[in-house]
């Protein structure tokens, strides 16, 4: 999401969601991003704007981000405009035998052969990521998400939002897991996805850090404990500069000053628009409560410990709504009871806070009791496919979880 002039906490909103492209008939990956933007623009081109839509390019050339084309003022009714450009989309790849599929990763693709890197502008900074990581595996190649950038226009707004941030970051993959298979086989994670992200880089560990980011609240206190180390560790590794830029950051929220926003990156593609915009929708809120310090001070969000935050999130992205929260201070600034609480009941807690905001309609209503009652999408594909499903199982599952996709509604086995 770029600003022209930085706006204010929550006065607008920028979403992104990265989509697979795949052979309608095997299901396999497709890398022929480049010419459903051709397709589309007449040219080859990394972007292509649709009004307050736009498409882009990612990494690899199977993968094709929607996005919002700059701020929307609202999230009300997003999730019928990202439905539309995904229907545009499909009708540009059904002449090649080719769709849309869903979810965090896809369950059967071997990233060591089948990667193919986008190969046009902006390429340079691809292949110095690929020169130091190697992009040839899950953590880079297999990997789609759901981000959404929120604004601040001061040092203030920033502190406050971070810190809000912080705190709702490591419940969110207890929503959002949607990636349980990987290799063609259930890895025993709900978010899968996650688990490779957090680990890709492990070559040069200041990059993402602890996916948590670390407690600081002002930008200079963040370019030197966050930016300055992180440059200086990938410094030996790209000499010509490449990379000395904010978007190396990796933890599952990164600042982005030059905008000012905050990208939160760690929630997995949903089945549906709906679905996604149903979660986007429910964090914002929370959110709101959290910055207007409703349920804790300022002050008293700013002391959790990253590394507290950080244990939880690793738990949630196994056991999800399971996931147990035992520290008194994290729940007391969630504004709950300081006894023991699942990470299911913590969100239940939170729901039953902010359902009564206008920014829900009947629809995004709908979708969460969904989410919260059923379970997050891995689970729901979960008790569909057991512990040992075969590929026809997986590919019968995931051609439902592309109608999904096509009409706009949430699985509900």
């Amino acid at each position: 999401m770029s600003l022209a002039k930085k706006i204010g906490l929550f006065a607008g909103y920028g979403v992104e969601m990265e989509y697979m492209i795949v052979h309608r008939d095997s299901l396999q990956v497709l890398p022929i991003t480049d010419q459903v933007l051709q397709a589309e623009a007449g040219e080859i081109t990394s972007d292509v704007e649709r009004g307050d839509m736009a498409w882009s390019n990612e990494l690899v050339l199977h993968v094709l981000e929607l996005k919002t084309n700059g701020p929307a003022k609202s999230l009300s009714g997003l999730h019928q405009k990202f439905h539309g450009e995904v229907r545009r989309i499909n009708d540009l790849l059904a002449p090649m035998n080719a769709m849309l599929l869903p979810t965090g990763a896809h369950p059967f693709m071997d990233p060591f052969t089948e990667t193919k890197l986008w190969p046009h502008d902006s390429s340079e900074i691809y292949e110095a990521y690929n020169k130091v990581f190697n992009c040839q595996g899950h953590g880079w190649a297999n990997l789609q998400s759901t981000h959404l950038n929120l604004p601040f226009a001061s040092d203030d707004e920033f502190g406050r939002l971070h810190a809000a941030i912080r705190l709702i970051l490591p419940l969110i993959p207890a929503l959002s897991a949607a990636s349980p298979l990987l290799d063609g086989k259930v890895s025993g994670l709900l978010d899968t996805r996650l688990e490779v992200y957090r680990k890709n880089q492990q070559k040069v560990p200041q990059i993402a850090g602890d996916m948590v980011p670390e407690a600081v609240f002002t930008q200079a206190d963040y370019d030197a404990r966050i930016f300055q180390p992180m440059f200086q560790a990938i410094a030996p590794f790209d000499p010509d500069g490449i990379l000395q830029e904010e978007f190396l950051n990796s933890r599952g929220a990164i600042a982005r000053f030059s905008r000012g926003t905050i990208e939160i990156r760690i929630i997995d593609n949903q089945e549906c628009p709906l679905a996604d915009m149903a979660i986007v929708t429910l964090i914002t809120e929370v959110l709101k409560k959290l910055v207007a310090e409703e349920p804790s001070s300022f002050s008293k969000q700013q002391e959790i410990d990253t590394s507290k935050l950080s244990a939880v999130f690793v738990q949630c992205l196994k056991n999800g709504r399971k996931t147990e929260v035992t520290d008194a201070a994290y729940l007391e600034a969630l504004g709950l009871p300081a006894t023991p609480a699942t990470v299911g009941d913590i969100w239940n807690d939170l729901w039953a806070q902010v359902k009564g905001s206008d920014a829900f309609d009947p629809e995004t209503t709908q979708a969460i009791n969904t989410i919260i009652t059923r379970g997050n999408l891995a689970e729901r594909m979960l008790s569909v496919l057991g512990n040992t499903p075969g590929l026809e199982e997986i590919k019968t599952l995931y051609r439902d979880l592309a109608n999904c996709l096509s009409t706009n509604q949430l699985f509900i086995p």
